[in-house]
């Protein structure tokens, strides 16, 4: 497995280019905006994604998605379909962080907990992880030992759940459940900061640490 890293959007959302390294097979997690600057990196490495994987539907992890897929004529997967309604609003949260005009969309196929996605030999585990947003889904592949988690946990804290359907307690108990358990040295890609390890936030992570045993 590859990974390419790609700040985008004024949010710095991490959108992650993951390739198979011996199919060349491609994916674009959570294209957030920016689709030109994805686009154009895509080239660079001579890589044409296979599909586009999104985690949960806030439009800083969703702003190019659509773009892209028409752009390669791809499909757009996941999230989970308890996400439903903030694809609906995506004008709306456009109108509120201040993006430009998003047209409403919805994913080619929806994603659910213990499902299998592949993407060339890689091999994602989906996980449902409720809390952030209702329908947040992280993507686990245990061969390579890497989890994309979205906004569900981050190096030293967790999502927001202030927003419209958010639960912190339901928070708190998706990451028990879909994340502390994951093997220590499993690298945990967030949707904005640094990398972490399930070791390091099960040690340290203040809103967590010490709550479960």
């Amino acid at each position: 497995m590859e990974i390419i890293t790609l700040p985008v959007t004024a949010f710095a959302q991490n959108c992650r280019i993951v390739i198979c390294k011996k199919t060349r097979k491609a994916t674009v997690v959570d294209p957030g905006g920016d689709a030109d600057k994805i686009i154009t990196e895509l080239a660079k490495y001579d890589l044409t994604p296979d599909c586009i994987l999104l985690t949960h539907g806030h439009l800083d992890h969703v702003g190019a998605a659509k773009i892209l897929s028409d752009h390669f004529s791809i499909d757009i997967v996941g999230p989970h379909k308890d996400e439903l309604f903030w694809f609906d609003a995506l004008p709306m949260q456009a109108q509120m962080f201040g993006f430009k005009p998003v047209t409403p969309f919805t994913p080619t196929h929806w994603l659910s907990g213990g499902d299998i996605f592949s993407v060339g030999e890689l091999r994602f585990e989906i996980r449902h992880c409720p809390g952030h947003t209702p329908g947040h889904i992280v993507f686990y592949e245990p061969t390579h030992g890497v989890v994309f988690v979205g906004d569900v946990i981050f190096k030293g804290s967790v999502g927001r759940t202030d927003f419209p359907k958010g639960d912190a307690q339901q928070l708190l108990e998706s990451i028990k459940k879909h994340i502390l358990t994951l093997p220590e040295e499993t690298r945990i890609l967030s949707g904005h900061g640094p990398d972490t390890k399930v070791v390091t936030e099960r040690i340290s992570n203040p809103f967590i640490s010490g709550k479960f045993g």
